[in-house]
């Protein structure tokens, strides 16, 4: 088996779960793969020198970049953190001059700011932290920022979300090189799921969606939430919050920030979702329990959410109950 090297980018104030985490995954494919290690990783910094992640913690690199400049390397990997704010531009300048020559082209978090300034991230679709999509889009234009998945690939350059979201993307890149048994071993080991889709939203309905002001509202949110199955229809929650079916759309969007029906779309795909992952309960029991009626409502829905029809949902991410590390 040829040996995928990946370096790892650091530099003064990056996030050390941002590191850490992916680190954790490829090493454990290497000590957990039966036949060879298929991954060797190394860290690197523009001057080689011990640093401060943004936590405090001191890492020290194995290598001065460009040192690293003159080896083959597979996987390139630029993890974020506060450090990413800062205007560095030798280190822009390196990933200008030989990110390209890396086979894979990975982000973890605003590690994708840093991809961007070198031009890397260019007419490609991309996604870092929720808290940063907003600046990555306003600064870089050329750049398509999608703010809601955990993960985002396109063509050999991958991105993705906030910290964990770094695991969740090394354990499909593990999957991609080396098959679905060696992550799972992986996932399991470091008591992970391997279940995430890259296209899952950043944050759940009740967390991406505000918390209404007034108590009416909020507890039609709780109810949603806990009777997802249930007459859900504008009429019904209006009835709840003793409000006009008119007054209360209109309210629920002013203090949520989206409408109910989508609101409602989000948390009948999440409960459906957590079903599929943890019991065995038919396709057709699921979709009567979360409020679809018919399993092609609910397989229209899972399409339109998660790019992925509710069987094939289950046979990637299901996890047997009596699963161990």
């Amino acid at each position: 088996m040829q040996q995928r090297t990946v370096l790892v980018v650091l530099f003064d104030g990056v996030q050390s779960l941002d590191v850490t985490g992916p680190l954790e995954v490829f090493t454990g494919a290497s000590h957990r793969h039966r036949d060879a290690e298929p991954y060797r990783v190394v860290t690197a910094s523009l001057d080689g020198a011990p640093l401060r992640t943004s936590s405090g913690l001191t890492l020290v690199p194995d290598l001065r970049l460009a040192d690293a400049a003159a080896r083959p390397w597979h996987t390139l990997l630029v993890p974020g953190g506060a450090g990413t704010r800062a205007d560095d531009a030798d280190l822009v300048a390196w990933l200008r001059a030989h990110a390209p020559r890396a086979r894979r082209l990975v982000s973890v978090c605003t590690g994708a700011v840093l991809l961007a300034r070198a031009g890397l991230l260019d007419g490609r679709r991309a996604t870092t932290h929720w808290a940063y999509c907003d600046t990555l889009a306003r600064n870089h234009p050329e750049v398509e920022v999608d703010p809601d998945p955990i993960y985002v690939r396109d063509g050999h350059v991958a991105t993705s979300a906030g910290v964990t979201a770094g695991i969740d993307l090394a354990l499909a890149l593990v999957e991609e090189d080396l098959g679905r048994d060696t992550a799972l071993t992986v996932a399991r080991y470091l008591v992970v799921f391997l279940r995430r889709p890259g296209n899952q939203a950043q944050f759940s309905a009740q967390l991406s969606a505000q918390t209404a002001r007034s108590e009416p509202l909020r507890e039609v949110q709780r109810w949603i939430s806990e009777n997802p199955g249930g007459d859900l229809s504008v009429e019904s929650l209006a009835g709840r919050a003793r409000l006009s079916p008119r007054h209360f759309a209109r309210s629920f969007q002013a203090e949520t920030g989206t409408t109910p029906g989508k609101y409602v779309e989000r948390v009948r795909v999440e409960q459906a979702r957590r079903l599929l992952e943890d019991t065995s309960d038919g396709v057709e029991e699921v979709s009567r329990a979360c409020g679809y009626g018919t399993p092609e409502a609910m397989r229209r829905a899972f399409v339109k959410a998660l790019g992925t029809p509710p069987a094939e949902y289950r046979r990637r991410f299901h996890s047997p109950l009596n699963a161990t590390p």
